[in-house]
């Protein structure tokens, strides 16, 4: 799988053997347990540990994640599972870690539950590295690169050389890029981990998470937290899951393509503001992201002037739909303002860019715009 080009590699990962008179993909076993005679050893004992339907799953993952290396995938019922999974079993009382004060909408939430159980909880914006100044003494390093909503990029490897000579270990988010974006494994991180429930699995139909680790140490750690909270997927869940990522580089390939073409065409609006995409020219994030990611994701950030106008722009618009995630192959974009938590303008758009045509796409958008600001 190492040698394999990303569209190989996604439509084959996790495959079992070629068996005769049966599918592919084996369908989703539904087992709460297994035939168990004498000792409890062996691949599939109960299912709050283990299902052959996630082994799939899980190894299709990490060949994505790190194509030709060992690594250790663990699936979970959702992104915050999966954060908090890492985060948990990893820090305890008197421990410090390290956030983006500009991260995902929940992540406020992660540092006040922290902070309840003893944890020293330092933050600084993603961009500009500031992350770095933090480190000393710290347990663990979290990033997320890009950021959601603002998109700025950190150095990674920078950021991760850093983390270790001070003895912390660092987890990425790598959410908005995916593994055909940015392999944060190869950038030295510790922990990947995503919220599979957006350009992952692609269709907005279902939650699910994952963390990968090069070390057995940390994957066992996180399977044991899973195992402890029972955060455990479905196997159907799983299935779609898994079927989802034989189209995942057309589909992020189709979104990067459009979400650049539309941050081109916003440049070129008068009334649109703040406009963030990290694989346009002028951003300025772009001489990073141009070192450590190969595709740049499929959410376009901008601003309108004023909350009113926002909403005109997003009544207007004919094919893309008002709502909330992002990285489905259907366009949706949201005032992100309206949920709070987030330090954004009123303005502010998340706009996440599907697989549409990029003529259709880019003529609704800039019929909405005219709309919103007649």
């Amino acid at each position: 799988m190492s040698t394999m080009g990303d569209g190989t590699r996604a439509v084959r990962a996790g495959l079992p053997e070629p068996e005769q008179f049966e599918p592919p993909l084996p369908g989703p076993v539904f087992a709460a347990h297994f035939h168990l005679s004498g000792e409890p050893v062996g691949p599939y004992t109960y299912g709050r540990e283990t299902n052959p339907t996630w082994t799939h799953l899980e190894r299709a993952i990490g060949e994505l994640e790190a194509p030709g290396e060992e690594v250790g995938t663990t699936v979970f019922a959702s992104g915050m599972a999966a954060i908090t999974a890492v985060l948990l079993s990893q820090v305890r009382s008197g421990d410090a870690v390290v956030l983006p004060d500009d991260g995902y909408q929940a992540l406020p939430l992660v540092r006040e539950q922290l902070a309840a159980y003893g944890v020293e909880v330092r933050t600084a914006p993603t961009g500009g590295d500031a992350q770095l100044a933090l480190l000393t003494g710290a347990k663990l390093l979290w990033l997320e690169s890009p950021s959601n909503p603002g998109l700025d990029v950190c150095d990674i490897r920078r950021l991760v050389e850093a983390a270790h000579a001070a003895g912390a270990l660092v987890a990425v988010d790598n959410t908005l890029a995916t593994p055909i974006g940015q392999r944060p494994l190869e950038l030295g991180a510790d922990f990947s981990v995503a919220s599979d429930t957006k350009g992952m699995t692609g269709h907005g139909d279902i939650l699910f998470g994952h963390v990968t680790c090069r070390d057995p140490r940390l994957a066992a750690d996180v399977r044991r937290w899973r195992k402890v909270v029972g955060a455990i997927p479905g196997p159907m869940e799983a299935w779609l899951a898994h079927r989802s990522l034989s189209t995942l580089h057309l589909r992020i390939d189709r979104q990067c393509t459009n979400a650049l073409a539309l941050a081109e065409a916003l440049a070129k609006r008068a009334e649109v503001t703040g406009l963030r995409y990290p694989g346009l020219p002028t951003d300025p994030s772009y001489a990073v992201a141009t070192r450590q990611m190969r595709r740049f994701g499929s959410v376009v950030s901008f601003e309108l002037a004023d909350r009113d106008t926002a909403d005109r722009f997003l009544t207007a618009l004919r094919l893309v739909d008002d709502a909330t995630s992002f990285g489905g192959v259907r366009s949706t974009a949201e005032r992100r303002g309206r949920w709070g938590g987030d330090a954004v303008a009123e303005g502010f758009i998340r706009f996440s860019v599907g697989v549409e045509d990029p003529e259709d796409l880019l003529a609704d958008v800039q019929q909405a715009l005219d709309a919103a600001v007649r």
